[in-house]
């Protein structure tokens, strides 16, 4: 019975038992703490609660499942003081409050090697990957053929609004520009917020506004469209004509900046056209 009670009271406290546990892991000589007359591995609570600058009492009570929710704030000055990692942090804030954490947007430049491999293996279908900004840091083979050489355009310009709006070639190949125009607008606006952009994409829509009347216009509308998930796009290609692409984007694991946008062929025909493309175009 009491091993029960016992079990029950650690699932009704988890995150004072993910405390523990975080706290457990940490050296204290790392933190300028004394090694000596310590009987358990780890922080101590006091210590951690110094580093957090919050109360002790109020610590202990956390991990002894007392005294109520924790704020945001409380919860970031602990997962700051145990050093935890975005991963622990957001299981922290799970725990604490039974949501993730609010974005911080963190502009990582590129992409791993492991990515790439990614792009290049679901060809003949285009793929990329975009930041919270929506500048194309990684493309396949047929995305170059099909939409946009991006190793041709200077790295300061490969964002894909910058491309809409200010690319007369990116108006030729769309059959209704002022909709899709309309389309990534919103869902670029909803995609800086939910990454916690809004700071940092400032600048660049300040820049385009003055750049763009039309951008201008659509940005004041303040219409959001859903950027994740499905959506068909047409295009007039030079080559092989009308071309009609399921749009979908993917969230990156790992990397909140990212995220991966695959233009999937609506026709199977069309699929082995490209491939016959990017076969005549192949580097020799």
């Amino acid at each position: 019975m009491a091993t029960r009670m016992s079990l029950r009271a650690t699932n009704e406290n988890q995150l004072g038992v993910y405390l523990k546990d975080r706290r457990a892991k940490l050296d204290p000589s790392a933190f300028g703490f004394s090694q000596t007359r310590r009987r358990t591995a780890g922080l101590r609570r006091e210590e951690v609660a110094q580093r957090a600058n919050i109360s002790a009492t109020w610590y202990t009570w956390l991990e002894q499942g007392r005294g109520g929710a924790p704020s945001a704030d409380v919860l970031d000055r602990i997962a700051r003081a145990l050093m935890l990692t975005d991963v622990e942090r957001e299981h922290l804030f799970l725990l604490g409050l039974g949501h993730p954490p609010e974005a911080h947007f963190k502009k990582d430049e590129g992409v791993t090697p492991r990515l790439q491999r990614v792009l290049d293996a679901v060809e003949p279908v285009p793929a990329l990957i975009r930041t919270a900004l929506w500048d194309v840091v990684a493309w396949n083979r047929a995305v170059a053929v099909m939409l946009t050489d991006y190793g041709a355009v200077p790295p300061a310009e490969r964002n894909i609004l910058r491309r809409m709006f200010l690319d007369p070639h990116a108006r030729d190949v769309q059959y209704d520009w002022a909709s899709v125009a309309r389309f990534i607008v919103g869902a670029f606006r909803i995609d800086a917020a939910r990454a916690g952009a809004a700071e940092a994409v400032q600048p660049f829509v300040d820049e385009l506004c003055a750049a763009s009347p039309e951008f201008k216009a659509m940005w004041r509308a303040n219409d959001v469209h859903q950027g994740h998930g499905e959506a068909v796009k047409h295009i007039r290609h030079p080559v092989l004509g009308k071309i009609s692409f399921e749009y979908s984007v993917f969230a990156v694991d790992g990397r909140s900046d990212l995220s991966m946008v695959v233009y999937n062929p609506v026709k199977r025909a069309d699929v082995d056209r490209i491939g016959s493309l990017l076969k005549r175009r192949a580097p020799k």
